[in-house]
């Protein structure tokens, strides 16, 4: 047997934790000077190009949020458009860097897939939307009819699910891509469509012809806590994508926006001056600078910013917070202690 010297023992004691903790997706993104964010191929409100041809949405945001923590440069990121079939490997292949794309967090995705979740940045539902004149007014109601599902999703399941547990017999007319699935709803193939209640809200207001033509059922059928997903291996890279989550939601708490944030930072509150790198340097752990968190809010702004502007009030598509305002205003955003 190999006998060890104190030496030796010591140096393969300190070996094992810098080996985990060499950051290698965060080299990988400095040495390219790019982030390569895996994103939806086109739902407004996370990820879809605008008149310009710019990425925009909530997930959008994130990215170049997490280009402005990591590069500092919210505009270094390469979006790579995934339907719901591609998404997985292309973030298990290295293809991306971070998935943020509209997508559940599952036990199978989370403990299966050599992926981990991160933060969750929507929480959302499975719903349903149908034509007004078919006079369907619950979920309960689709016995024997058709319903428009994309494959390869949460969603797919969870009708399937449904359906049996309450006798529906419902049809599925499955397609590979979201687009697909939409026109096909639109063209009246199908009496119902189902997917995440807010991806129905902007399909109703965006995509219809006529909104007023459509009715989004109140009825949910699952949870679908909806967030950035990376792979398993580099806790150094998932600490970063999971406390921006944080760091933006912790930044609508204390009032930090991204008109106020330099100001902010020369204040007196030790809670905000360590947000913004002002105080104990909190990016140290992280293995990026102290004022990470500053660029991201200054490139984005925080968390009810990136809603607003994106699905909220400001946005065009005007979804009520829900369950996403903030905890201290009865919804589920609540930011895990930044100290």
């Amino acid at each position: 047997m190999r006998r060890f010297t104190p030496l030796l023992l010591a140096a393969l004691l300190l070996a094992g934790p810098t080996a985990a903790q060499a950051g290698k997706t965060l080299d990988a993104v400095k040495a390219r000077g790019q982030l390569v964010c895996g994103v939806n191929t086109g739902l407004a409100g996370f990820s879809a190009f605008d008149s310009r041809g710019r990425w925009i949405g909530l997930d959008a945001d994130f990215c170049r949020a997490l280009a402005a923590a990591a590069l500092g440069d919210p505009e270094k990121v390469k979006f790579k458009s995934l339907n719901a079939q591609q998404r997985f490997t292309a973030l298990q292949s290295g293809e991306v860097d971070v998935l943020a794309r509209n997508t559940s967090f599952t036990l199978q995705r989370d403990a299966g897939l050599g992926l981990r979740m991160t933060a969750v940045t929507y929480y959302d539902g499975q719903g349903f939307l149908v034509t007004k004149k078919s006079g369907i007014t619950s979920a309960r109601q689709l016995k024997n009819q058709t319903v428009c599902v994309q494959s390869g999703t949460t969603t797919e399941k969870n009708l399937t699910d449904f359906s049996r547990a309450n006798g529906l017999n419902t049809r599925p007319v499955v397609f590979e891509k979201f687009e697909a699935a939409t026109s096909a709803y639109l063209a009246g193939r199908c009496t119902a469509y189902t997917t995440d209640a807010s991806g129905l809200a902007v399909i109703r207001l965006k995509a219809a012809r006529k909104p007023d033509d459509h009715v989004l059922l109140t009825d949910l059928i699952s949870k679908e806590p909806l967030g950035p997903m990376v792979r398993r291996g580099d806790d150094d890279w998932a600490a970063i994508v999971t406390w921006l989550i944080h760091g933006l939601v912790e930044a609508e708490e204390r009032g930090i926006t991204q008109a106020n944030a330099e100001q902010m930072k020369a204040g007196g509150d030790p809670a905000v001056l360590r947000l913004l790198g002002s105080g104990d340097d909190l990016g140290k752990p992280l293995g990026v600078d102290a004022q990470w968190l500053l660029r991201a809010i200054r490139a984005v702004g925080n968390y009810g910013e990136l809603f607003d502007r994106n699905l909220g009030a400001k946005s065009g598509i005007g979804l009520e917070r829900g369950l996403n305002r903030l905890w201290t205003q009865g919804g589920l955003m609540y930011a895990l202690p930044p100290r």
